[in-house]
Parts: C-alpha cells; sequence; structure tokens
C-alpha cells in the first residue's frame, strides 16, 4: 500500500485557504497548525517523541525517520515564532514531510524570550545538532551528512548556529559538520531596537553583536535561502544581505525567491498536502540531494 497521503480536493483547497489564513495570526500565541498536523499521518514512519537533548524544560526533540533507514541525510529544524512562541508540536507536517523523502529529521523546541534572550536559543539549536547527530546512527542516519533549516526565526537560529563558529565549537560539534543550511524567510540582518522582537535580544545590545550577516565564517557549509515573494512580515532585505556576506566570505549560497508565497505559506508549503501553495519543499529536498555525502553502492 502507497504511504502517500489522498485528500479530496475540497479538503485540499480548505487546507490551502486554512494556510493562507495562517498569515493573519503569525508569531501569535494561537496554534493554527493544528489542522494541518491532524491531515498528515506518520503511519509507516518511525517516529519518536520528547528526546531530551538539554537540561531546560523546552529542550525537546522529535525524531521521523524513514522504515528501514540506512545512511540517510539527517535534518534538524528549528520553528518560527518571533522567539517568543511556538513549539515542535505544532510542526508536525514537517517531520512527516521531510522523512517521507528519505531523511532521519529531527524537530526541536527551545528556550524562548523574553525570559531567555539571545543567545539561548542559539546554543539550543548548536546542542540539539550536537544530540542529533550523535543519536543518528540509532535512526539509520548517516552523522556526516547533517543539515539544518528552520523558518522565520527559527532561520535566524539555523544560519546563526553554523556561520558564527563559536556556538558549533561551545557545543562540541565539529566545525565540518554540517553540509548545509536552509533557511526559509529569515530575519538575519535587521535592526531589532526597532520592533518588538528587541524583547529577544540583548538590553543595550546591537544588531553587529547580534545578526548571522555579521557572523559569517569563511568555511561555512552552502547555504539555500527561501525568500517569499509576498512576505510582509520579514523584508526581503534580510536575504540580499545574508547572500551578500556570505558570497563576501566565499560560502556558497542560492537565494531563491518563491512565488505566491506569503511568510506563513512558505512553510506551510513543506507540507506534502500543501506542496501546491509553493515550491519550498521541492527546493529543500533538491538542495539535500546535491549537498549530502553520496550513499555507497
Amino acid at each position: 500500500m502507497s504511504s502517500r497521503i489522498r485528500l479530496s480536493r475540497p479538503l485540499l483547497l480548505g487546507l490551502g485557504t486554512l494556510a493562507l489564513g495562517l498569515g493573519l495570526t503569525a508569531c501569535s500565541n494561537t496554534n493554527p497548525q493544528d489542522a494541518l498536523n491532524r491531515a498528515v499521518n506518520t503511519r509507516g514512519l518511525n517516529v519518536v517523541t520528547d528526546q531530551r537533548y538539554g537540561p531546560d524544560a523546552r529542550n525537546l526533540i522529535d525524531v521521523y525517520s524513514p522504515p528501514n533507514a540506512k545512511g540517510a541525510p539527517v535534518v534538524l529544524f528549528v520553528h518560527g515564532g518571533s522567539w517568543q512562541n511556538g513549539d515542535k508540536d505544532g510542526h508536525k507536517f514537517v517531520g512527516e514531510s521531510l522523512a517521507r523523502a528519505g531523511y532521519v529529521t529531527g524537530v526541536m523546541s527551545y528556550r524562548l524570550a523574553p525570559q531567555n534572550r539571545y543567545p539561548a536559543y542559539v546554543q539550543d539549536t548548536a546542542a540539539a545538532l550536537k544530540w542529533l547527530r550523535e543519536q543518528a546512527g540509532r535512526f539509520g542516519g548517516n552523522p556526516d551528512s547533517l543539515f539544518v533549516t528552520g523558518h522565520s526565526a527559527g532561520a535566524f537560529n539555523a544560519v546563526e548556529a553554523v556561520v558564527n563558529e563559536r556556538w558549533l565549537r561551545e557545543a562540541g560539534v565539529p566545525i565540518g559538520a554540517v553540509r548545509g543550511v536552509i533557511g526559509i524567510a529569515g530575519p538575519y540582518s535587521y535592526d531589532f531596537r526597532q520592533f518588538q522582537s528587541r524583547v529577544a535580544f540583548p538590553e543595550n545590545g546591537t544588531p553587529e553583536q547580534v545578526m548571522p550577516d555579521r557572523h559569517v565564517r569563511r568555511d561555512a557549509p552552502p547555504h539555500l535561502l527561501l525568500v517569499a515573494a509576498n512576505d510582509d512580515t520579514v523584508h526581503p532585505q534580510n536575504a540580499l544581505n545574508m547572500e551578500a556576506a556570505l558570497k563576501k566570505a566565499g560560502v556558497p549560497v542560492t537565494r531563491t525567491v518563491l512565488p505566491r508565497v506569503n511568510h506563513i505559506t512558505i512553510a506551510a508549503a513543506i507540507a506534502r498536502p500543501l506542496t501546491f501553495l509553493g515550491g519550498t519543499r521541492q527546493q529543500m529536498i533538491d538542495f539535500i540531494e546535491r549537498h549530502k555525502v553520496p550513499t555507497s553502492r
């Protein structure tokens, strides 16, 4: 029996409407992903939940892996929410989608602001990378074929955790361990002092001290920066600045603007039932396939 999800046209359209409506509640305390998560099922996948990667109550990760995986690429996904909201439970659709693509996928939660300001959530991302790399073989993954991706604030975390070698080094992750980074609608280069999200950063801090585009190391891995053409939450200049910083350091980077999607639907399009919204999922898969460690025959 095929594991492909078969949904009726009305349900697909309803999910599309839901996803479009998510833009109205972006980065709020609501959890509109619930309906989307209910529309996907993990039957046939191996799923382990609430694995602890650190000491905080939110240092938990769920792992979705293909059946009989052997030497599969390993992907860590970091959720968004202005560093103040969100969790792994709202992103079951990401774990399911990437596991169906053949990847061992970790979906993590992290410490939230304002109680935990930068760099706490970046340190959590690096700690989760360490845990996932060390546990990869348990799930059929290749620890040397490690990727990290995130949406919105999670894209900031993913990029900063890798381009700034401080965080991998402090977490005990080999600097060259990550094969690639995928940022989805990330705020990599902005003056947080002008926005409500300033509560996620140090008081009296400056963009020069915290923004990923200021921290790029020359030996960082390839990056894919996905931009929503209709994003009215994160300005596209963020990706332009990040791309320029990576290129200046000699780091391979591709910046792709996806048509039709907004700040929320660019992430919703990772879900297999919602790929008609945009090309996010296929862009991610293509990037991972280009940069993964080749499997031996």
